[in-house]
């Protein structure tokens, strides 16, 4: 999924701050036990989202797609003391592992967990406002997401989508369903001059949108 080339991407990872200790076990239980372990954030982009968090310092955070928790956790880092994250993740099998999870970082007490569909729940969810938002669900969602949150975001609020470069597809020649999905966000975003936008060549693209 790197857009980046792989001896690039190490030394990166080499010259940002040190995966804790609790998130490498996550990332190696991931790899060991679950599906499609490449959709992990990971350690560099995992400390990219603590690191965002940690400037935007989130009061409430809304994330769409948990997986194993790991960029919840990461997220989480930058919360206020009385801060909360609510996250939304389809796959109720997942339940187990990601309350352990939570509760080996500490961020079980932070942490608001939502089964179901994100378009459904993001409309129940009872919060007046949130501080930032994390879109890493199903990609062809993406824009549908992006409209259901975006007048939940407070004035400067950031709000971060992954996966916007799509393996390079988005400025390639394909033209399936999710690469045209992925164009029309990043098309509509770009245009969009109720925000400030850049996107980063991190991983697989990181979508980055501050609202005016």
């Amino acid at each position: 999924m790197d857009i980046l080339p792989h001896d690039l991407q190490l030394y990166l990872e080499d010259h940002c701050d040190p995966e804790p200790l609790e998130l490498q076990k996550i990332n190696r239980e991931t790899y060991l036990k679950v599906l499609q372990p490449h959709m992990l954030s990971g350690h560099y982009q995992g400390r990219l989202l603590s690191f965002l968090s940690k400037m935007v310092r989130p009061r409430r955070i809304l994330e769409i797609g948990t997986f194993t928790g790991y960029s919840t956790i990461c997220l989480a880092e930058g919360l206020t003391n009385d801060g909360l994250i609510h996250t939304i993740e389809v796959n109720r099998e997942m339940e187990e592992m990601l309350n352990q999870h939570f509760k080996s970082t500490n961020v079980d007490k932070k942490a608001r967990l939502h089964f179901g569909h994100a378009a459904q729940i993001i409309v129940e969810i009872q919060e007046d406002s949130f501080d930032m938002v994390f879109i890493d669900a199903d990609k062809k969602n993406n824009l549908t997401y992006f409209n259901l949150v975006f007048d939940k975001v407070r004035s400067g609020g950031l709000i971060v989508i992954d996966n916007v470069l799509w393996k390079g597809k988005v400025y390639g020649d394909d033209n399936d369903a999710d690469t045209r999905s992925i164009r029309e966000l990043n098309d509509q975003v770009a245009k969009d001059d109720r925000v400030e936008k850049l996107i980063l060549p991190v991983r697989d693209g990181i979508l980055l949108v501050r609202k005016k």
